[in-house]
């Protein structure tokens, strides 16, 4: 499975872009279109204020979160 992570580049810290395997800036509505798409299993959608953001589903791993730890 292809790894998601947040760049964390938005105002507050909210993730704008995402890496998603050799993609370095994948924009937040592209990354929802393919999530949406059922490309990308081990994700799902959240929205939050009117905006939707991709996180990974749960399995107790911190490590493998969208917003992990650098």
């Amino acid at each position: 499975m292809t790894k998601i992570i947040g760049n964390n580049d938005g105002p507050g810290g909210r993730n704008e872009t995402y890496k998603i395997g050799a993609r370095k800036n994948v924009k937040r509505e592209d990354a929802v279109k393919e999530v949406e798409a059922g490309k990308h299993p081990d994700a799902h959608i959240v929205k939050i204020n009117r905006q939707k953001y991709v996180r990974d589903n749960p399995d107790h791993s911190k490590s493998d979160n969208v917003n992990r730890n650098k």
